[in-house]
């Protein structure tokens, strides 16, 4: 569920300098043949590469609730005759794609988003295997001249509260890249 924001419609080509979606399903595991939820997936910037890397015997499933930035990427995923994608718009807080599918449930710079993100992370747990990951890729809490206010950011501690409290163990909390953290949960 991407807010219509506007720092959240930064140009491809300037958020590739400071954010790699491919790097980061590289450190999350993500390959060919996994089942991959982006929960508030925008208009694909992590879900495309995703659904390329885990090719026709996988699956990726996007729910967002804004319907251009869907139509967007259908459009997007047309143009590459990738057919592995599920997508809906709809309120994260009130969506279970799947019941115990999902090898990865990822939110990219979005948890801080939802209304009710407690309710967000346990629907991911939902969808989750058993020996699933959930993973969560967000701005760090400090100032800088673009991305969310300060303000709504979570910090490493907020969110790691949040996913505990969801039923998940927090296997680990690194950088990624200078303005971003990522956590890698198991469920319990």
């Amino acid at each position: 569920m991407s807010m219509h924001r506007s720092w959240h419609y930064v140009d491809e080509t300037k958020r590739r300098q400071w954010q790699n979606p491919e790097a980061v399903s590289d450190a999350i595991g993500l390959k060919p043949g996994l089942t991959f939820v982006d929960v508030g997936c925008g208009d694909g910037f992590f879900t495309l590469p995703a659904a390329r890397l885990v090719g026709p015997t996988g699956k990726v499933y996007g729910v967002d609730i804004g319907s251009e930035a869907i139509d967007e990427m259908r459009r997007k995923a047309s143009g590459e005759g990738l057919t592995n994608l599920e997508l809906t718009v709809s309120k994260a807080e009130e969506t279970i794609l799947c019941h115990a599918c999902a090898d990865i449930v990822f939110f990219g710079n979005v948890l801080h988003d939802f209304q009710d993100p407690a309710e967000v992370v346990k629907n991911a747990r939902k969808m989750l295997k058993p020996k699933g990951k959930l993973v969560n890729l967000d701005w760090k809490k400090i100032g800088m001249t673009f991305g969310p206010p300060l303000s709504m950011r979570f910090d490493e501690a907020t969110a790691t509260h949040l996913i505990e409290h969801a039923g998940f163990k927090v296997e680990s909390i690194k950088e990624s890249g200078l303005y971003h953290y990522l956590i890698i949960a198991d469920p319990l």
